[in-house]
């Protein structure tokens, strides 16, 4: 859920959005805007675009010691994704490690999909053109070496063909993308509450 349609709420819950956003940061397709707030954005090795909890192969790159930050990578070539390496707590609470590793999980689960699909829509796509030329009787390129190419009311006929063919395929990851963004803002409410209940016994405790 986007800022500009967070639903109408009461004071307090416009205070606990608001902190929502600001410790959230990032989820794994809003990484461009984990950039801008952290102000992190760090030279990803492309080779890993994506970071596992069971040892999966991920970017050599590892953040200073003090850093108490998410660090974002440069789009990933395949996916198109930028790659995060999520900042976690020493003293880490069940609840933030179930958040973080909800995150890690949603980042895997996004890149495969957009390396798969992106793939995919490459390869078809090259086909689709050379099968074209080919009818034509025109080669891959020009006298010239340049890449020949088809027109723009042609290529339109394969990007609906894309479209209708991969539409369920695009359905079902929405409807997963929508539930794992509603279990990632949740968790993300209960920790920022849980923060602030902490904060407010240590405090009791103090003056007391």
């Amino acid at each position: 859920m986007s800022c500009r349609s967070r639903p109408q709420l009461p004071c307090l819950g416009k205070l606990l959005w608001g902190a929502v956003i600001r410790s959230a940061r990032v989820t794994a397709a809003e990484a461009d805007r984990c950039a801008v707030l952290s102000g992190r954005c760090c030279p990803f090795s492309n080779s890993a675009a994506d970071q596992s909890e069971n040892g999966a192969e991920i970017s050599n790159f590892q953040p200073p010691a003090d850093s108490h930050h998410d660090w974002v990578g440069p789009p990933d070539r395949f996916s198109n994704l930028r790659p995060i390496k999520f900042y976690s707590l020493k003293n880490e609470s069940k609840l933030k490690q179930q958040l973080r590793k909800l995150r890690i999980d949603t980042q895997n689960w996004n890149q495969k999909f957009w390396t798969d699909q992106n793939i995919t829509f490459n390869k078809e796509k090259e086909m689709f053109i050379h099968t074209r030329l080919k009818a034509k009787g025109i080669g891959l390129r020009d006298e010239e070496g340049r890449k020949n190419t088809l027109s723009a009311e042609e290529m339109a006929e394969f990007y609906k063909s894309f479209l209708d063919t991969n539409y369920k395929k695009h359905v079902n990851y929405n409807k997963e993308w929508y539930k794992r963004n509603f279990t990632i803002t949740w968790l993300m409410g209960r920790a920022v509450l849980q923060s602030a209940w902490r904060k407010l016994r240590w405090r009791k405790e103090v003056r007391g």
